[in-house]
């Protein structure tokens, strides 16, 4: 089974903050690899890098988190599933009109969302309860 997950679970598994034993329990109960899309590669390294110039992560822990989320990926841990950008806005593009205007979602949680789907993900893992809404009515299992 393929599961995606957005950069508010990325974030709690790599950094540190109020849902990380949440993420770390959910990924140690797991014997297949977390499927990841070059899109919550990238959010998940732009969140480190923003919390550490915010002072939300001392100086060198972005760099420090970022070597132990290439660490899971070179072990297998992690799996970078590579899909077409212009599918993906597609998909995109169909989620936001049929759900932006009643749930109030912001364009990069569509995109995750939608990269879920284009990939074939049936669980999506986020913290976000407005992303957790739209995941679920798109028929994703939200399991954490």
């Amino acid at each position: 089974m393929v599961t995606c997950a957005d950069t508010s679970f990325l974030f709690s598994l790599y950094g540190n903050d109020a849902h990380t034993p949440r993420a770390v329990a959910w990924t140690k109960s797991q014997r297949s690899a977390l499927t990841l899309t070059s899109l919550s590669e990238f959010g998940l390294g732009n969140a480190l890098r923003f919390a550490e110039f915010r002072k939300g992560l001392a100086p060198g822990e972005a760099a420090m988190f970022w070597a132990e989320f290439e660490a899971d990926r070179a072990s297998g841990r992690l799996r970078i599933q590579v899909c077409n950008l212009a599918d993906v806005v597609d998909e995109a593009k169909r989620i936001s009109a049929t759900h932006t205007l009643t749930g109030g979602h912001r364009a990069f949680d569509v995109l995750h969302v939608a990269a879920a789907l284009v990939v074939k993900a049936r669980q999506f893992l986020t913290f976000d309860g407005n992303q957790r809404k739209l995941a679920e009515a798109e028929g994703l299992v939200v399991p954490v």
